[in-house]
């Protein structure tokens, strides 16, 4: 179908309604305005279009289900008296497979691998590379329902967690790269100064070679893909080695973006998917061959990867999860239900599983009582399973942590409004799964407003006012600092205030990790990480950020050259010394009288 045609089919579509103005007066100035609208709308993307390359189709084969189905008994991803990593759906206990871990020799032959492809790709262009990105961008398009179903069948999520969390993050993630990358990493020109007046400076952003990134299971296709087009676009090959929870649908993914870079002539092994058990990691984040790593997961397993990374002084981005609070301002009184329904999401998507999700509310007195009458009835209605509301958690050992913070909360003053407990599902009874959960008047002290849940749990806390240092001395507790958010009208002081007060990488006002969908940089501080993925910082972060210092006039024969007072042998200390600071003082003396007298202690010292 061409331009023509759409147009004609909007204008057919569009007639009646524009007919039915024929009697008002406004009628001419609406029908330009949309019809100016529509003009721009079209001819931006057919100009879009025309400047790229149109995508290639090609066909991924889906993972192969086992034969027969088979429920385990005590579902988990070790099997005594063997290496081989046990892959199956948390969510019903049902066996999907088996997968040889990496040996070290192995992770060595992916790097090697991913070295040689590299040396080829990092000749490519930016218009080759984004070929290859618009084609991956067209399969996860026309196969969203494939990843979406292999993700919840692999960690335990509900299709629309997936939808929301693994597909349209990765579609825009895409997206930006295409739209917005080559401008990231085209070479800048830096200023000069009076001095250097002849120079002519750049910085330029070239590949590091073969990086990795050391990603968690809550995300699965995300959290592998992701890394992959930041790596690949920025001229790098890239190892990604996968948790051992999600092992089962890494090889699909692994051939989504592999199958792009075939369809269009490049070397497959640029990209090289990893499953090992964490005693053969560290010889991944030690080996030299890896010249960058992203990691992703918690403060304890970072303590080791940054220590194994120090030994070869590799450099390393922690991504650590958080204690992230949404803040509810009084001035947010009109807005509740908007707001209501937002603090419902970021909490429990994806069973709470989520390093931004919401894991403290945080109210003002004035509307503390009417946030909890809003979220108690709509928490106590959330089904848990698959295809109801509230998915599967990646595995049960984690419940009896849950169980004590919220005992702990209650015991020291916290009322439970809901859930608290591990729940055996009666259609899925080996699938893993804990009950939504409320926590109101939780205070700051207690465990469960200082450790991350990752899980299925909301807490409400009240502030002692509405002040800005009494929020803060709530909302900054932890030793976190991930997102956060704070909810309120634009016009309330406050929420300026805060937005200035939290202690953390990213701020949502009157919304919920929109950061990430908009390619921000992604990252935290204090015991949430360091570093940034995503956006022009994390593109650049994956590159030798290369300063280039050049000779702007040197057709003329002007370069830089060592005056006499300062040749070596040096003649007179104290003349050259004259002379040195009436260098410093024509480039930096404040006032024209100064620049002056260095002209003088220039010219008065020449000779030495």
């Amino acid at each position: 179908m061409g331009v023509a045609d759409v147009v004609q089919q909007w204008l057919d579509h569009a007639k009646p309604h524009l007919d039915e103005l024929d009697t008002l007066d406004w009628k001419p100035m609406v029908t330009k305005w949309v019809m100016t609208s529509l003009g721009m709308v079209i001819m931006y993307f057919m100009v879009k279009n025309m400047a790229g390359d149109q995508p290639i189709i090609y066909a991924v084969p889906l993972p192969k289900m086992p034969h027969e189905e088979k429920i385990l008994e005590e579902p988990g991803i070790k099997i005594p008296s063997t290496s081989a990593i046990q892959c199956y759906a948390p969510a019903t206990g049902q066996f999907l497979g088996l997968i040889n871990p990496s040996t070290p020799a192995a992770i060595d032959r992916a790097i090697d691998a991913a070295g040689r492809a590299q040396k080829e790709w990092c000749k490519t262009s930016f218009r080759e590379r984004r070929a290859v990105l618009r084609s991956m961008l067209q399969y996860v398009l026309d196969h969203q329902e494939d990843i979406v179903r292999i993700c919840c069948l692999d960690s335990g999520k509900t299709m629309v967690d997936a939808q929301l969390g693994e597909i349209l993050v990765t579609t825009e993630k895409l997206q930006w790269t295409l739209d917005h990358g080559e401008r990231a990493l085209t070479p800048e020109k830096r200023p000069t100064n009076l001095l250097m007046g002849y120079k002519r400076n750049t910085v330029r952003y070239e590949p590091l070679g073969v990086v990795a990134a050391l990603v968690s299971w809550n995300y699965p296709f995300h959290n592998f893909i992701g890394p992959v087009i930041s790596a690949i676009f920025a001229g790098n090959g890239v190892l990604v080695k996968v948790s051992e929870q999600t092992a089962w649908s890494v090889g699909y993914f692994a051939n989504i973006a592999r199958g792009a870079l075939k369809a269009h002539g490049h070397d497959t092994g640029l990209v090289q998917p990893v499953v090992c058990w964490p005693n053969v990691a560290g010889h991944l984040t030690a080996n030299k061959g890896v010249k960058h790593i992203t990691f992703i997961g918690s403060k304890e397993v970072c303590h080791a990867v940054a220590e194994s990374t120090s030994k070869s002084l590799t450099p390393l981005v922690a991504e650590l999860g958080g204690k992230d609070a949404a803040v509810v301002l009084d001035s947010a009184k009109n807005d509740l239900k908007r707001v209501g329904e937002i603090l419902l999401r970021g909490t429990f998507q994806a069973s709470g599983q989520n390093c931004i999700g919401i894991e403290r509310i945080v109210v003002t007195p004035g509307i503390y009582d009417r946030v909890v009458e809003f979220v108690e009835p709509r928490v106590k209605a959330l089904r848990l399973g698959q295809d109801k509301d509230v998915g599967a958690m990646i595995s049960n050992r984690n419940f009896g942590r849950l169980e004590s913070l919220v005992r702990d909360a209650v015991e020291k003053g916290a009322r439970l409004l809901a859930g608290g407990r591990r729940y055996v599902h009666p259609d899925h009874p080996k699938g893993h799964y804990f009950e939504p959960t409320l926590l109101v008047d939780v205070t700051p002290d207690m465990r469960i407003a200082q450790e991350e849940c990752f899980g299925p749990i909301m807490t409400v806390m009240k502030t002692n006012s509405g002040s800005t240092e009494d929020v803060l001395a709530v909302a900054n507790a932890p030793d976190f600092g991930l997102g956060s958010s704070v909810f309120g009208k634009e016009t309330d002081p406050v929420l300026g205030e805060l937005v200035e007060g939290f202690r953390a990488g990213m701020v949502a006002v009157n919304d919920f990790a929109v950061y990430y969908a908009v390619q921000l940089p992604f990252g935290g501080v204090g015991g949430s990480g360091y570093g940034r993925f995503a956006g022009e910082e994390g593109l650049r972060g994956l590159c030798n950020v290369k300063a280039v210092c050049e000779d702007r006039m040197s057709w003329l024969g002007v370069r830089t050259g060592i005056p006499p007072p300062v040749q070596y042998p040096v003649p007179n200390q104290e003349k050259s010394w004259r002379f040195a600071r009436g260098v410093v003082e024509v480039g930096y003396g404040i006032g024209l009288g100064r620049k002056v007298q260095g002209v003088f202690g220039i010219l008065g010292n020449m000779r030495g």
